[in-house]
């Protein structure tokens, strides 16, 4: 894979979220714990389900990591 998922998610930031997923891109670039440069989804849900209060439910990442895949399949 190309990008981390840290990377991809940053294009999703948003002064004002207007959804699920900007609003997690926001938080998880306050984050200084996140994983910033995996790509491995195991690493990066368990560190999710262990320590972002900040997500209000895991299927927030699993759509986000769904559409991170999508893309990363379609850029190789």
């Amino acid at each position: 894979m190309g990008k981390s998922f840290y990377h991809f998610l940053m294009k999703f930031r948003h002064p004002a979220p207007k959804d699920d997923i900007s609003e997690f891109a926001n938080h998880a670039y306050d984050d200084h714990s996140f994983p910033k440069n995996s790509s491995d989804y195991d690493e990066i849900s368990n560190y999710l389900e262990l320590n972002a209060h900040y997500l209000s439910g895991m299927r927030t990442f699993d759509y986000a990591w769904e559409t991170y895949l999508f893309q990363e399949e379609k850029n190789i």
